[in-house]
């Protein structure tokens, strides 16, 4: 009998940052990294015989928790991919929903004829997913093998081996980053011996709410972005700067709105792209402001201006202003991620350094001088 550890990969960017990442590539993340190092505990004096996993930077890098250890190599497979999201490809979840809510439903839906432009189908992804499987299980008879793929993909293929149709695949919940299904193989057969263990993950036995994936949900905490338009919405910006600068240093000596609004013109008329509002359904929550042309020669991203509203800080939506940055300027070759951050704002800087910043220098600003923080952005495993 062939054993096989099904395995969905650690929370990557695209969770966190509320993006469609379904071929796009993106990193792990603080709290992915501590999930694989509970994956690794969880499976420590447990035998393998291969590791599997699909062709992307997050199932990789999920992986090693099993062959780094081993002495094994890491064996790719593109059929272990997650669905194809063709044009929906790195899309903020929240923008899919404003744009294209009908579209959208059909897909958290698992509906078989959902299909936007250069995308895969539900029962294509069942049917490579299946036919993966039973690859592998064929060439490890008799062994343990991990195989680390993700949600939909792993759904659509648990739904073949559990003789479901392809439109019940929704029935299987979806699995936290790193959940495990255990199949075993034997005589070309295969049957699903459990799904969806996370007893190595902390608070494992909390029901959890289909929050992030719901329609329900993503209207409650996915953003959508637009241009800020100046000098026509400069009030609207002005409003933000003047509360953000009281946020940060308490005080509103030395600020300077028409400079910052002049230098938000320039980037504007640079890119438009490049100043956005930051909204939930149609509820301005925030202003993101990048600088696609400083310290561009350095691969490096600026971000002048990084603002929530009062009424919705500490609710977990600024990282996805955050992740719009970083798939911008990953999108544009940077390698880096730079902003200035007041050193008595306390609540920024944990923020940050929570999210993998570091300072890296001091500059001139605000009422004294501001810590420069950076990020590393670049794709490598």
């Amino acid at each position: 009998m062939t054993t096989i550890y099904l395995i969905r990969h650690a929370q990557a960017e695209g969770n966190l940052y509320r993006r469609c990442h379904s071929w796009h590539n993106g990193l792990i993340t603080v709290k992915g990294r501590a999930q694989i190092e509970a994956l690794e505990r969880r499976f420590e004096g447990v035998h393998f015989d291969a590791v599997y996993s699909s062709d992307l930077y997050r199932t990789m890098t999920t992986a090693r928790a099993i062959y780094r250890t081993r002495d094994l190599h890491l064996h790719i497979d593109p059929d272990l991919r997650e669905i194809g999201a063709g044009v929906w490809e790195d899309v903020p979840w929240g923008q899919l929903l404003h744009d294209h809510r009908g579209s959208l439903t059909a897909f958290l839906r698992c509906d078989p004829n959902w299909q936007v432009e250069g995308s895969e189908t539900f029962p294509a992804v069942r049917r490579r997913m299946a036919r993966a499987i039973r690859r592998i299980a064929a060439a490890h008879p008799g062994q343990t093998v991990a195989v680390v793929s993700h949600g939909c993909a792993i759904r659509a293929g648990l739904s073949a081996f559990l003789g479901l149709e392809s439109a019940q695949m929704c029935q299987i919940p979806l699995g936290d980053n790193t959940s495990v299904a255990r199949l075993e193989a034997e005589n070309g057969q295969i049957r699903v011996y459990r799904y969806n263990d996370e007893s190595h993950l902390p608070n494992s036995d909390i029901p959890k709410a289909s929050i992030s994936y719901g329609i329900a949900g993503m209207e409650r905490n996915a953003l959508r972005f637009q241009s800020l338009l100046l000098p026509q919405e400069r009030e609207q910006y002005l409003a933000a700067r003047r509360d953000g600068w009281q946020a940060s240093h308490g005080t509103m000596d030395s600020f300077d709105g028409e400079a910052f609004l002049r230098t938000a013109e320039q980037n504007s008329a640079h890119a438009p792209e490049s100043v956005l509002l930051a909204l939930l359904g149609d509820t301005p929550v925030g202003v993101l402001q990048m600088d696609w042309e400083q310290e561009a020669d350095l691969r490096v991203g600026r971000v002048p201006f990084f603002y929530m509203n009062p009424d919705f800080r500490s609710k977990g939506l600024g990282v996805q202003l955050l992740g719009h940055a970083v798939c911008t300027y990953r999108a544009m070759g940077r390698q880096f991620l730079r902003l200035r951050c007041a050193p008595e704002n306390e609540r920024a800087k944990k923020f940050y350094l929570s999210h993998g910043f570091y300072k890296v220098g001091e500059e001139p600003g605000g009422i004294g001088h501001l810590d420069t923080m950076e990020k590393y952005i670049g794709l490598e495993l």
